[in-house]
């Protein structure tokens, strides 16, 4: 599991615990199985509990609980990505003003 997915994963239990894994899957841009696998290890790790709903005619349904560790973990992951996002937008602030000096040096001939 990629360092993205698993801030996706957090980010979004976080934000909607009874988001189903076919939602989630859907969110992430990933197949259900490979959403599957991503919980199960999520679960594994103990940073995410799975409930069933008690009153859901539909028992398959679960909601997603971070536990401490699963809280303590999307804040880490959280920081990480902002870190390689920051830096791929600073080097995108580099590829463009040298595109835009490649641009106006092409318009001046």
């Amino acid at each position: 599991m990629t360092e993205e997915i698993r801030y996706k994963i957090l980010k979004l239990l976080a934000e909607n615990p009874d988001i189903s894994q076919r939602e989630l899957a859907i969110s992430l841009g990933v197949s259900l199985g490979k959403t599957n696998y991503c919980l199960q290890a999520l679960k594994e790790k103990g940073w995410v509990k799975a409930r069933n709903f008690k009153n859901n005619p539909d028992k398959r349904r679960y909601f997603y609980i971070l536990t401490p560790k699963g809280i303590e973990e999307k804040a880490k992951v959280t920081a990480r990505f902002l870190k390689r996002k920051l830096t791929e937008y600073q080097m995108l602030e580099i590829e463009i003003a040298q595109l835009r000096k490649e641009v106006t040096k092409q318009e001046s001939i």
